[in-house]
């Protein structure tokens, strides 16, 4: 028997809220899933951020939960599914009519992973095309009419608009970061190769990562926990507090709007009277070219990772992917070769940033969410970061003068996500303040 509702509108928490509820025996994961589906009904026929909900199977797997002990990570949390990411009970098309009735024989990895640690698969949200810039129906839950961003679309625009806590989603260019910062979400792509990535369509073996959309940081512990097996963060693992901050407006700062050159003026002022330690990192110009590596990679190696749904479904394929794939065509092994050359080169020196500071700060999007579904907005503030590998997460910052969120982006050492998360945590707090 479900038990009684104690927990006012429990759809709206955060993972950790809820998780925590859960354990107290104020809320259960009948009334979680219930509460959520609700939401679903209520609110997607506008939004647009499912591609399928599993009614029946995520009730049952509540009713089931509800009978065993709450120790698992995710006990009882409900997760969507980026549809570029297999599921075995669920379809997965990976955004394209050539896989419309595809069902894959198993879970990916980190779906199983995250089952195991408890979750509830509510169902698979929107993705573009492939994980590339054609976009779905998908519609940015704070104002219709503007874009999500991409590719992670639906999995942003749930969890922003309170249908499901967490959500997973894949990064190539920008397709974690942005949407979050799109949809006012916290967003996490994590160091390249965080976790496994078996049963996610491939775009760009070398750039794919996994990511993580939810409501707020102390949210990616728990999923990291069921991901990687990791102990709990909690303000710990090696952070500063507060931490060293290096401001970068990276090379390609003039793209920001005005509203982004006013939001990082708020957003470092606050932090300096917080105690903040503040210094910059001004890229020489030979990071000038890392988003255009970035491309070359990403194009050459596209064109071999859809090399059979190009060759046996050309008239499917999108337009717009398929110029990438005739751009990738052109891309030499040399060229690609120069891009992951210059890659190592700023690694090396972004290793000696990491000497003196702990956070990079840098913009998630150039503004607000464009109007529009034709596009997904401009990931100029993401590719070089997702080249370099690094751990990345998107943050709340701020509103535009039309009411659409603002995002700052911070950026972390390789391997050292749990202190960029505890790092994050902590600049939450002081934005909130």
């Amino acid at each position: 028997m479900t038990k009684p509702h104690l927990t006012p509108n429990p759809e709206r928490l955060s993972a950790t809220a809820q998780r925590a509820a859960i354990g107290a025996g104020k809320l259960d994961a009948q009334t979680l899933v219930r509460e959520c589906l609700s939401r679903i009904d209520e609110r997607d026929k506008d939004v647009k951020a499912w591609v399928h909900v599993d009614r029946r199977e995520s009730r049952g797997r509540a009713e089931a939960l509800d009978k065993i002990s709450r120790t698992q990570p995710l006990h009882g949390i409900p997760v969507g599914i980026k549809d570029l990411i297999d599921t075995a009970n669920l379809p997965t098309s990976y955004g394209s009519p050539i896989y419309r009735d595809h069902r894959p024989k198993a879970d990916a990895a980190c779906v199983k992973k995250l089952v195991a640690g408890g979750a509830i698969v509510l169902g698979k949200t929107v993705t573009t095309e492939f994980a590339y810039f054609s976009p779905g129906p998908t519609h940015n839950p704070h104002l219709r009419g503007h874009t999500p961003g991409g590719s992670s679309s639906g999995s942003a625009a749930a969890v922003a608009d309170f249908q499901v806590p967490i959500a997973l989603g894949t990064q190539t260019a920008g397709s974690v970061i942005r949407p979050a910062a799109f949809c006012g979400v916290v967003g996490y792509k994590g160091t390249y190769g965080w976790t496994d990535m078996t049963g996610v369509k491939p775009l760009s073996p070398a750039l794919d990562t996994l990511g993580v959309f939810c409501r707020a940081v102390s949210d990616l512990d728990l999923v990291r926990r069921a991901l990687v097996g990791l102990p709990p963060n909690g303000q710990g693992a090696g952070a500063r507090n507060p931490p060293r901050i290096a401001m970068c407006r990276t090379p390609y700062w003039p793209e920001a709007d005005a509203e982004t050159n006013a939001l990082f003026e708020r957003v470092v002022g606050k932090l300096i009277r917080a105690g903040t330690g503040f210094g910059s990192f001004d890229p020489d110009e030979t990071w000038n070219g890392l988003n255009d590596a970035q491309l070359a990679i990403m194009m050459r190696e596209a064109t071999k990772a859809l090399a059979k749904e190009r060759a046996e479904h050309p008239k499917l394929l999108s337009g717009r992917l398929a110029e990438l794939l005739e751009d990738g065509d052109k891309v030499g092994i040399r060229e690609e070769t120069a891009a992951k050359a210059l890659a190592t080169k700023c690694r090396n020196r972004l290793a000696q940033v990491w000497r003196d500071f702990d956070v990079i700060l840098a913009p998630a999007a150039p503004g607000a969410a464009p109007r529009g579904l034709e596009r997904t907005g401009d990931p100029v503030f993401n590719r070089m970061w997702t080249l370099l590998g690094n751990p990345c997460i998107a943050l709340p910052a701020g509103k535009s003068d039309n009411g659409l969120p603002l995002a700052i982006q911070l950026v972390g050492p390789h391997n050292e996500d749990n202190a960029l998360i505890a790092h994050a945590a902590w600049i939450e707090a002081q934005l909130a303040g």
